[in-house]
């Protein structure tokens, strides 16, 4: 298998994997930073490759695992951070800089905080409808529940440190793989050189 296939099939496995729960902490996740990777890298990880096994994973462990319907609300909200994300990405795509995308993949991070945390100030009625609510939903959140912030810190450490792994992996395939054009340029001299010796 070659390694432009096998690069990107292994990133997805791995994420696959470690959306098991326990396996990360609370939002430390691999989702962030490959979203955002695959609207740099379109080529090498499209759109339907990345979000098919997201929500696939999602149906799998609301049915299997939380045995809840296969889709909440919150979740559509997830995807529209997602969409986000991944919109970001595309921004990024014609920088090859690992520290841009690490950058980028900070930037994904915050937009995921910002959305899904809104989107709980607004839909959860424990939240008054207020400044300083909002403010505590996206610091310290509601009783009962880990304060907020953490979820922050995971998020943004792993949409930053996975955007750079992935995309530093992704570079090191291209930086090895030939392009076409130089192939077809190096054709015509390797031909041209025994005309010239006669």
């Amino acid at each position: 298998m070659k390694r432009t296939v096998l690069v990107p099939a292994l990133i997805i496995a791995a994420f696959v994997l470690t959306r098991w729960p326990g396996i990360m902490p609370p939002n430390f996740s691999l989702a962030y930073g490959l979203v955002f990777c695959a609207g740099a890298f379109p080529q090498r990880l499209p759109w339907w490759v990345v979000f098919g096994p997201l929500v696939a994973t999602d149906v799998g462990l609301n049915v299997l695992y939380y045995q809840t319907a296969p889709f909440s609300d919150y979740q559509l909200v997830n995807y529209l951070a997602y969409a986000s994300i991944y919109g970001l990405g595309r921004l990024f795509a014609r920088q090859r800089a690992i520290w841009m995308h690490v950058a980028g993949g900070l930037v994904g991070a915050v937009l995921f905080y910002l959305i899904t945390n809104t989107s709980a100030w607004l839909a959860n009625p424990v939240y008054a409808k207020t400044l300083a609510d909002w403010l505590r939903a996206l610091t310290t959140g509601t009783n009962g529940w880990p304060e907020t912030w953490t979820f922050f810190r995971n998020t943004l450490f792993s949409g930053g440190l996975f955007a750079g792994l992935i995309s530093a992996a992704l570079q090191s395939v291209e930086a090895k793989e030939p392009e076409p054009e130089e192939e077809k340029e190096a054709e015509p001299a390797t031909e041209a050189a025994p005309e010239k010796a006669n």
